[in-house]
């Protein structure tokens, strides 16, 4: 019998990626950014491990929707209190904070669990073309959509 092959923490090779999403869908963006944090996109990927790279994705207030989506779609939230809910309008989440409607879009993509919650934190979104990991020398790739 042979013996599956499991990477040692110290073997998984992690590189960090910058994505520029000025024009590219959401969710078309954040479902290939889901699949490279779990590290889908590699040969020795392993379902119950963190094998991912790093994302780094910039330009998030260039994101857009297809067809009445950027009308139509609304982000639900709750405090906790009796009639705490808030619906808030996609185009008022643009105005105030882009960066969470791309990690809300990819968050909803990973698993939702201990490693999910692992995975996510390898994701960094920024509005504008520039950010602060210029140290770790990370590549620039092209996401189709």
């Amino acid at each position: 019998m042979f013996k599956t092959y499991y990477p040692k923490l110290n073997e998984i090779d992690r590189k960090w990626v910058v994505i520029d999403a000025d024009g590219k869908v959401l969710g078309r963006l954040a479902s290939q950014v889901a699949a490279i944090l779990r590290g889908k996109n590699k040969p020795e990927f392993t379902p119950h491990m963190d094998m991912g790279d790093f994302v780094v994705i910039v330009n998030a207030e260039k994101i857009r929707m297809t067809g009445k989506k950027a009308e139509i779609k609304t982000y639900f939230s709750h405090s906790g209190y009796l009639g705490g809910e808030r619906v808030r309008q996609f185009k008022d989440v643009m105005a105030a904070k882009p960066t969470s409607i791309i990690e809300r879009a990819v968050k909803g993509m990973l698993p939702h669990n201990a490693l999910g919650r692992q995975l996510f934190r390898k994701l960094k979104v920024y509005v504008g073309p520039e950010h602060p990991h210029q140290a770790q020398q990370p590549q620039s790739i092209e996401i189709e959509g």
